[in-house]
């Protein structure tokens, strides 16, 4: 089989290639254009590998149908993506060019290869769409009925809409014109090489180094969240066995406020790096959690996400296997050793 990956060097692209390498014997093609948020983290093994070739390329550029003739894909699957929300409120438009008009191009340039194929071929590709939660807006904070695949779409922010319309071209192209597709919404993704604007690389980095730990309003927003080697393996459950034209919620049943987020890394850098052991620290700590502060809300902030995975889980019997401690422990020690690293480099 071959997959070709738009956004696999961004962070749950490179974990869903690891996970593929090393768990299958699929042909991989790379197609990136390595912004700054690339994690890119592949080891020489799979770089020098005959089954991994990478492409620099914006999934906005013209005549990709000459690439995916070349590689023969079975399988295209999109991350590429601009996503963080911070980001979307300042800059705009750079997110309706490439969740939108990227996520179309792509269609496109898929609708015209697929054109040219043979019946047999056609009959067993697969588009696979990657979103987000976000999508869906805000969950009344008291009810105990999360988002599911049926879940009405209400962006809050210039991201989040972004992603629904990318979504609703999917689904739009599925039904006039008969597209193949799988549509994916999943949790908050972490874990190592995560780029450091995100809200729990942000709160280790910034602990460890004695900075300030910012909390948007009071803190009470609920994230659900989800280790990404966990929704690399949902996501290689559903490239073999999904049909065309389903989709699927991912998430791992880890519900909890910023706030309490926040005290659970705090207290396991507690014990993974005490403050009394961390050089990089200018000031003397009890905790890592002193350095917390509130700043102002971000503007439309949502205050509720929650996913149902009950039909992936159902459908596919697939669980996430990472507990959210053992993924924040593995994560923050990560980040530790990275930065001492850094630092002995310099």
């Amino acid at each position: 089989m071959n997959i070709l990956v738009a956004g696999g060097s961004g962070f749950i692209g490179t974990s869903f290639i690891n996970k593929v390498f090393y768990e299958t014997d699929y042909n991989i093609c790379n197609l990136d254009k390595l912004t700054y948020a690339a994690s890119n983290s592949f080891s020489e093994e799979i770089i020098k590998s005959k089954r991994y070739s990478f492409i620099k390329k914006d999934i906005c550029d013209a005549n990709l149908i000459n690439l995916f003739e070349k590689f023969n894909p079975d399988i295209i699957i999109n991350f590429a993506a601009e996503s963080h929300v911070d980001n979307s409120i300042n800059s705009p438009k750079a997110f309706l060019k490439t969740n939108i008009f990227g996520t179309f191009n792509l269609i496109q340039n898929t609708s015209q290869f697929l054109s040219k194929q043979q019946t047999k071929n056609k009959m067993n590709f697969k588009f696979i769409q990657i979103s987000t939660d976000e999508v869906f807006g805000d969950l009344n904070d008291s009810t105990e009925i999360y988002f599911d695949e049926e879940s009405n779409y209400n962006p809050s922010s210039p991201y989040s809409a972004t992603k629904a319309a990318a979504d609703h071209l999917i689904a739009s192209w599925q039904r006039t014109y008969e597209f193949p597709a799988i549509k994916i919404n999943c949790s908050n993704n972490y874990g190592p090489y995560q780029n450091r604007e995100k809200l729990i690389p942000l709160v280790i980095t910034n602990a460890i180094q004695g900075k300030k730990i910012p909390i948007y309003g009071n803190g009470k927003q609920k994230r659900d969240w989800i280790f990404v080697e966990d929704h690399a393996e949902a996501l290689i459950k559903i490239v073999k066995e999904a049909k065309v034209n389903s989709k699927y919620n991912i998430g791992a049943r880890n519900i909890l406020t910023n706030l309490d987020l926040v005290k659970n890394i705090c207290q396991i850098l507690d014990k993974v790096f005490p403050p009394s052991k961390n050089n990089f620290l200018k000031q003397n700590l009890q905790s890592y959690y002193e350095l917390v502060i509130y700043v102002k809300d971000r503007p439309g902030h949502d205050v509720f996400y929650g996913i149902n995975p009950k039909k992936i889980e159902r459908e596919l019997n697939w669980r996430p296997k990472v507990s959210l401690e053992q993924g924040l422990t593995k994560t923050i020690k990560w980040y530790v050793d990275m930065i001492k690293k850094e630092h002995q480099n310099e």
